[in-house]
């Protein structure tokens, strides 16, 4: 009924394929889309404190990178993701959501920077984290687990990674989404995508009759 009805919604797609697994199965060969799924990882929040990815599941992410100096497109970037945390915490489903916001300039943005930064900006740490940490390990997820960069480098004192993505991360760690944190249309899709992942079914699971007539047998 859904799948065929007039207002079906679409479900934002996998992205970031790693591989296509070839399946032998009773004589009958299919495909396998694998899809790149995140990696745990630690830094250290505005409170100094260290955590991980491990710690957010059943969580959907939103992922950016700024740091807390730019003049120029983070102020913007972070006042829209203030009015993504705002509408959660306003609609009491702050625990939803967490927004992982990666500091570019670490070794500035130390944990008494970023703790000043985030309360300038009344950002609420309980689902909001800024996170520091070593320049070549952010910059490495930057490029390998986010994707946000086709630029190589190795993490070095001249390498700089800067960009106006927001990174939708589902509660399997599979990346989503990508959307331009400066347009404000923009991220009012990603709120609607977020939702809309929030009550997905997760297709990897049979659905209802499967699972009923699998029982009875």
């Amino acid at each position: 009924m859904d799948h065929y009805g007039k207002n079906v919604v679409e479900v934002p797609p996998f992205l970031i394929a790693e591989r296509v697994d070839t399946i032998v199965k009773d004589g009958k060969t299919s495909y396998d889309t694998v899809f790149h799924q995140v990696q745990d990882f630690t830094l250290t929040n505005q409170l100094g404190e260290q955590v991980s990815l491990s710690q957010l599941d059943g969580k959907i992410l939103v992922v950016n990178f700024f740091f807390t100096s730019c003049p120029t497109i983070c102020p913007t970037l972070i006042k829209n993701l203030k009015r993504v945390q705002d509408s959660y915490i306003n609609a009491k489903n702050d625990t939803l959501i967490q927004i992982l916001s990666l500091s570019v300039d670490p070794v500035r943005d130390s944990v008494p920077v970023l703790k000043h930064y985030a309360d300038t900006r009344n950002i609420d740490p309980r689902n909001w984290w800024l996170l520091t940490g070593e320049k070549k390990a952010i910059y490495d997820l930057a490029r390998y687990e986010f994707f946000v960069n086709a630029l190589e480098g190795n993490g070095g004192p001249d390498d700089f990674i800067h960009t106006e993505k927001f990174v939708v991360i589902d509660k399997n760690r599979f990346i989503r989404g990508y959307y331009n944190g400066m347009d404000t249309s923009d991220v009012r899709r990603m709120v609607n995508d977020i939702a809309i992942l929030h009550i997905a079914k997760d297709k990897k699971k049979p659905g209802l009759l499967k699972r009923l007539f699998s029982s009875a047998n």
